[in-house]
């Protein structure tokens, strides 16, 4: 049988089959049964569905439910709480840098961003950026399955707001309670925001690594600022490219090290690859073109990277350091008072200002502050520059000295260190300031602050002891002050004693300033110290470092206390401005980055003394720069017409150096000194000079810059209630007729408050005799004829009213300036008589008798008794001599006539020299007498030759001895006037 056959025949059976109805009911049964079976397993499996569906929803909610439902008003909080770098300007919004901080960011808003960077961004980190709301389920199974399956590769599933939660309000935790939290959130920050909103919060906090100094970065601007130079509305698309690929793994990226250098060329190809990759992302995104990627894909990134610059503290480092402390100050005080505390309970709790110290500081670092600084900026740099290249600070020292903590023996060496500041005297603005000579590892020390107390020696003697006295009413400028060897109330006897020794007798308080002598500062303060001015003035003033025993210590007056270089600075300010106190300041104001003002300073000016008061102690301080001891000055201005009124300070044992000085706008202090003190008294220059010459040059470069504020034209305005008044030189009251006779009578300013008004008093008239040029009283054999009977004494009550009859000698009293006159007064009772010894031997002749046009002069008599000298006249050469005259001078005018003269001397016992040598006057040709032809006489000729010779020889070298001793006084008031003063502990003779 066939094929064929055998398909009709199968064919057939079926059909018979078919006919039956067996197999229709078979089948049936098949379909019911199957359909049945797969019903079955579809319910289960939506069922199945529906229960995983109920427990991952269950464990969905297990993980949120600590999670609170925030508000809008919470989540905007949350999403822009990121840090933001504090930025410091100098004054005139000149910005310098940023505060200290670990991590550097500025805030950018969306439109000042590059949409290259909007697109790059979007294209590698959320594509579907536009579309989702705030996560992509597809990406989050994926992540899911990846992480399950422990898969190698992990293609992520966070979309660029889910970014945004987990760096702002979650953590980085790797767990599936975090993720659960980060997608929930993530929806409902989608409800509250638009997307340029999530987009620009994300691209100001994602971080990018380091820049180009090595600093920590984050947001975008900061990062195109670090990284190529410029700002990131302004990066090019391979720029952007290169920034959108950094935030995967910023340091692996980042093309620069720790220190801010960029890496080699391998170190570079990570980077460069993830730029690529991004480019290739945005391609076929659709947001560059074919053209547009061609033209990047090869693009020279490297050539872009900006250069490293100074940080701040590199380039600034006294400055950044001192904004960053009075910042913090200033937000301490500021936080505390929003919490209901005030500076004094702070100042009084160190535990509580600590913690608010510590807010402060981290507020600093966060917020993204703006802080404007009075600095000005060309000011200071030039500051910088001179402090650092000056040549005459004085010699470096190397000693050893025995480490406290190892007990070993070190040698250290120390140069002179220096500081100083300059202030706005109408606000306290400080506009410059000199912080040292250099800071480095080394010497890190901020010697105008960081708590750097130094003495500010004779610099206070006019805030204490002078001013606080004129204010008083205890003293004016030419009142007179004893420089005597005498007791002061508070300090041993003798003492202080003056710089270099010595005293100078009565003088005005006005020359005590300008010399700063101690004896009479330490006197003048003995007078006011029951009024407590350290309180009265000094801390109005600023001082605020004073201890509990320095406003006991008498030794303050000549200057003990310890200060900072501002604290004494600022105190000067007051006097330039009109007696009124502005604490200086440097935090022109702070505010935040939408410009709002979060602090502004506010001047309080603090009245200290009347301006009368105020001029005075100015007019007197100009004699200090103009012939005291700061008379080196002057020359050394470039503006010699300022009108500069200052004083200048030692400390004990020559260990600080100090100038601060005042004109109508502007107050500027220096001090030099090493850091260890120790004595800058080491230099063939003198060290006031070279401090002098420092300030000089500081002031020099300022006025360059703005004379208009350093060099004003005006002068300081006497005020209403100043007037100029005449007084007795002796006693400060109105000038009485032997006053003027005594030739003493003087004139200087009052407060019209306090001027005298009762005649002097402290002479009377008497019996005298000029001995030696002062006036003694007469003795009993004194002659007659050289008695003045209305003679000048000092009055007795009125030495015994200023405890002058306690002095050892009286003398002291006598001035050096104008002594002729001093000396002519005498003393009551016999004392000055007595220390007139009689040697019971005449006087020796006068000498070298001379004549020229009508007068005769002659030389002084060698001894010490002479009160006057008689001249006698002959006629012609062997005539009897007969007395014409008498005088207490070395001079007599004569007539016309020839005659012969000689002078002989007149001691205080009434006993006559031998005649001087002959003079003859015109024609005396009469025929001398012989000599006699004897032994005897000629043996005597030649003995009065010899005397006369002796006599001559020996006045001579008197003369010499008493013109090198005028010298000598005259070098050491210089060197005192070029020096400056002795301060001296109650207890102690150490010069200061």
């Amino acid at each position: 049988m066939n094929l064929k056959q055998k398909f009709q025949q199968y064919t057939e059976k079926l059909k018979s089959l078919w006919k039956t109805g067996k197999v229709q009911r078979t089948s049936r049964i098949s379909y019911d049964v199957g359909w049945n079976i797969v019903l079955f397993f579809l319910l289960i499996g939506f069922i199945g569905l529906f229960f995983a569906g109920g427990v991952g929803a269950g464990y969905f909610a297990s993980l949120v439910k600590d999670e609170p439902v925030r508000p809008y008003d919470m989540m905007q909080q949350d999403i822009y709480n990121y840090e933001e770098t504090s930025k410091l300007y100098f004054a005139g919004e000149k910005y310098f840098g940023d505060v200290q901080s670990d991590l550097h960011r500025e805030e950018v808003t969306l439109d000042n961003i590059s949409p290259a960077i909007i697109d790059a961004v979007i294209a590698t980190e959320d594509e579907n950026f536009q579309d989702h709301h705030g996560v992509v389920p597809k990406a989050i199974l994926r992540a899911v399955f990846q992480e399950v399956t422990n898969s190698e590769v992990k293609t992520g599933g966070s979309t660029l707001t889910q970014q945004l939660i987990k760096n702002q309000i979650l953590t980085n935790e790797v767990s599936f309670e975090r993720k659960a939290k980060e997608i929930l959130l993530a929806l409902r920050l989608e409800r509250f925001f638009e997307k340029d909103e999530i987009l620009e919060a994300y691209l100001n906090i994602v971080p990018y690594g380091r820049d180009a100094s090595g600093n920590n970065i984050a947001g975008i601007q900061t990062a195109a600022q670090g990284i190529f130079g410029v700002d990131a509305k302004d990066v090019n698309i391979a720029q952007a490219a290169y920034l959108a690929g950094l935030p995967q793994n910023p340091y692996a990226y980042t093309p620069f090290l720790n220190g801010g250098e960029v890496k080699d060329k391998d170190g570079l190809k990570a980077g460069m690859s993830r730029m690529k990759t991004v480019l290739d992302r945005m391609l076929e995104s659709g947001h560059i073109t074919q053209k547009e990627y061609e033209e990047n894909i090869n693009y020279d990134i490297a050539a872009d990277f900006t250069k490293a610059s100074p940080s701040p503290i590199e380039k600034y480092p006294y400055l950044t350091f001192e904004v960053e402390k009075k910042a913090t100050e200033v937000l301490m005080y500021k936080l505390a008072e929003e919490e209901g505390y005030t500076k004094e309970d702070l100042d009084q709790d160190s535990d509580l200002k600590e913690d608010y110290k510590a807010l402060a500081e981290r507020d600093l670092r966060k917020n993204g502050y703006n802080i404007h600084t009075t600095i000005d900026k060309d000011i200071y740099e030039a500051f910088q520059k001179i402090a650092q290249n000056y040549e005459n600070y004085g010699p470096t020292v190397t000693y050893t000295k025995t480490n406290s903590e190892t007990g070993e023996v070190e040698e250290v060496t120390e140069r002179v260190q220096t500081g100083g500041m300059l202030i706005e005297n109408s606000t306290g603005k400080i506009i410059s300031f000199v912080g040292g000579r250099g800071y480095d590892e080394e010497n890190n020390i901020n010697y105008v602050s960081d708590n750097v107390l130094r003495s500010n020696g004779s610099t206070i003697k006019p805030l204490l002891d002078y001013a606080p006295a004129m204010e008083e009413g205890i003293i004016q400028p030419g009142s007179p002050v004893a420089d005597v060897r005498k007791q002061i109330p508070g300090w041993n006897y003798g003492k202080p004693g003056n710089y270099g020794g010595g005293y100078h007798g009565i003088v005005s308080a006005r020359t005590a300033l300008e010399n700063s002598y101690n004896v009479p500062a330490a006197d003048i303060y003995s007078r006011i110290i029951d009024l407590n001015p350290a309180s009265k003035y000094l801390e109005k003033m600023g001082i605020s470092t004073l201890t509990e025993d320095d406003y006991v210590n008498p030794s303050l007056s000549i200057g003990t206390a310890d200060v900072t270089i501002e604290e004494n600075v600022n105190a000067y300010s007051t006097f330039g401005n009109n007696g009124k106190f502005a604490d200086a300041y440097m935090i022109e104001k702070i505010t935040n980055q939408d410009g709002d003002v979060v602090y502004e300073h506010k001047a309080d000016p603090v009245e200290v003394f009347s301006p009368q008061t105020t001029y005075l102690t100015i007019d007197m301080m100009r004699d200090v720069i103009n012939s005291g001891t700061a008379g080196y000055l002057r020359p050394q201005l470039s503006n010699g017409n300022v009108d500069w009124a200052g004083k200048t300070g030692t400390s004990n044992d020559y260990k600080d150096a100090w100038f601060v000085a005042t004109n109508p706008n502007v107050t500027f202090g220096t001090w030099i000194g090493y850091d260890t003190p120790r004595s800058i008294n080491n230099a063939s220059t003198n060290y006031s000079h070279r401090n002098l010459k420092l300030w000089a040059e500081l002031i020099n470069s300022a006025t360059a810059i703005n004379p208009e504020l350093l060099a004003p034209n005006e002068t300081f305005k006497r005020p209403d209630g100043i007037v100029q008044r005449s007084y007795c030189a002796i006693s400060g009251m109105l000038p009485s007729e032997l006053c003027e006779k005594a030739g003493l009578v003087k004139s200087d300013l009052f407060n019209e408050k306090y001027v005298p008004t009762e005649i002097d008093d402290s002479l009377i008239s008497g019996s005298s005799v000029i001995v030696n040029g002062k006036a003694v009283m007469a003795g009993s054999n004194t002659p007659d004829e050289f008695v003045t009977g209305d003679g000048l004494m000092f009055n007795p009550e009125f030495l015994e009213r200023n405890n002058y009859d306690e002095l050892e000698d009286l003398t002291q009293l006598y001035p050096r300036t104008e002594r002729e006159k001093w000396e002519r007064i005498g003393f009551p009772g016999s004392d000055a008589g007595d220390s007139i010894e009689d040697d019971g031997k005449a006087p020796s002749a006068p000498t070298s008798l001379s004549k020229s046009g009508n007068k005769l002069t002659w030389g002084k008599s060698g001894s010490s008794d002479v009160v006057a000298y008689r001249i006698y006249r002959a006629k012609g050469a062997g005539g009897n001599f007969t007395r014409v005259g008498s005088t207490t001078e070395t001079s007599y005018t004569i007539g016309d006539g020839d005659a012969v003269y000689h002078v002989r001397a007149v001691d205080y016992f009434g006993r006559e020299s031998s005649p001087s040598k002959e003079i003859m006057v015109g024609d005396t040709s009469e025929t001398p007498p012989e000599t006699p032809d004897n032994e005897e006489s000629t043996d005597n000729n030649n003995r009065n030759n010899d005397n006369e010779n002796a006599e001559e020889t020996t006045d001579n070298e008197e003369e010499q001895q008493q013109e090198n001793n005028n010298n000598n006084e005259d070098e050491s008031s210089n060197n005192e006037n070029e020096n400056d003063n002795e301060t001296s502990q109650p207890n102690n003779d150490e010069e200061q």
